[in-house]
């Protein structure tokens, strides 16, 4: 299981809204669902999610063993 905690911790941080992510970055609303749900995504996702930010990929995410 994967948790994106991080990574609406981070939007808050930077000012930014949902919204503004799946701009910036070109993701679709089924992959903004995915990551709402705590469900994984592709490394492509984010790689591009990673980029946007300015960030590594563990500021975002968190594998739950």
């Amino acid at each position: 299981m994967v948790s994106y905690t991080k990574l609406w911790k981070k939007l808050i941080d930077l000012g930014m809204k949902k919204r503004d992510l799946k701009e910036q970055t070109g993701i679709g609303s089924t992959t903004l669902t995915k990551l709402n749900n705590n469900e994984p995504v592709s490394m492509d996702v984010m790689i591009k999610i990673c980029s946007a930010l300015r960030c590594n990929i563990g500021e975002v995410m968190d594998v739950i063993l």
